[in-house]
């Protein structure tokens, strides 16, 4: 049932970082490639992994709702690898412009070879009396592969659209988390503020308070 899609590129498959063991995982980037990069925080400082095993990528597909709660799937070490291989490139494209650098072919080739496998389904389910609900589903074989196909070509279709611009860096130095600034003044600073935000204004009030003692 492996994927064979894609592989690693640019050396590294992912940051070797410190592994978060049942982490919590973040959704704040409004976009399934923006969240599947945010399972590596703090990049660059502690490189934080949040996914050290195959199970807590089982668990990020059920919680992001790419597949439904009720989903069987295993997946490999090997498909560990080459999902981290997937996400570390989906990151350094979507960098690549911010940071004033072209993009690798290799990140590009891996990506595109992802994205160029069957990706998931919506499924209808009906369970009378509340009638026919829509969840996603997978009726293949492959349902890691079709799920790593999903975060592939949602990351070619955000790298093909104006609303790439959007992306944001949270602006908490060690947070690193990326984020679809949909706000309608394109002003958010933030991850989210439940997070980040509220730290900024816990600080500026610690700081004003200071300066007026």
């Amino acid at each position: 049932m492996g994927n064979t899609a894609g592989g690693t590129a640019g050396g590294s498959v992912a940051p070797r970082g410190v592994a978060e063991t049942s982490a919590a995982f973040v959704f704040v980037g409004g976009r399934p490639c923006l969240d599947f990069a945010a399972t590596v925080g703090r990049r660059g400082s502690l490189d934080l992994e949040r996914l050290p095993d195959p199970e807590s990528l089982v668990r990020w597909f059920s919680e992001s709702g790419l597949t439904a709660p009720t989903t069987t799937m295993r997946v490999t070490d090997a498909e560990l690898e080459r999902a981290r291989g997937l996400r570390e490139s989906a990151y350094r494209l979507v960098r690549a412009e911010p940071e004033g650098r072209a993009p690798d072919p290799a990140d590009v080739a891996l990506v595109n070879g992802f994205a160029a496998a069957p990706d998931l389904v919506p499924r209808l389910t009906w369970t009378p009396p509340e009638g026919p609900a829509a969840a996603t589903g997978w009726s293949g074989e492959d349902v890691v592969g079709a799920a790593l196909s999903t975060v592939a070509r949602d990351t070619v279709t955000l790298l093909g659209s104006p609303l790439l611009a959007r992306v944001k860096e949270c602006e908490n130095p060690v947070c690193t988390l990326l984020f679809l600034d949909d706000s309608q003044a394109r002003r958010r600073r933030w991850c989210s503020m439940e997070r980040c935000g509220n730290l900024a204004k816990v600080a500026g009030y610690r700081s004003r308070t200071a300066r007026r003692a």
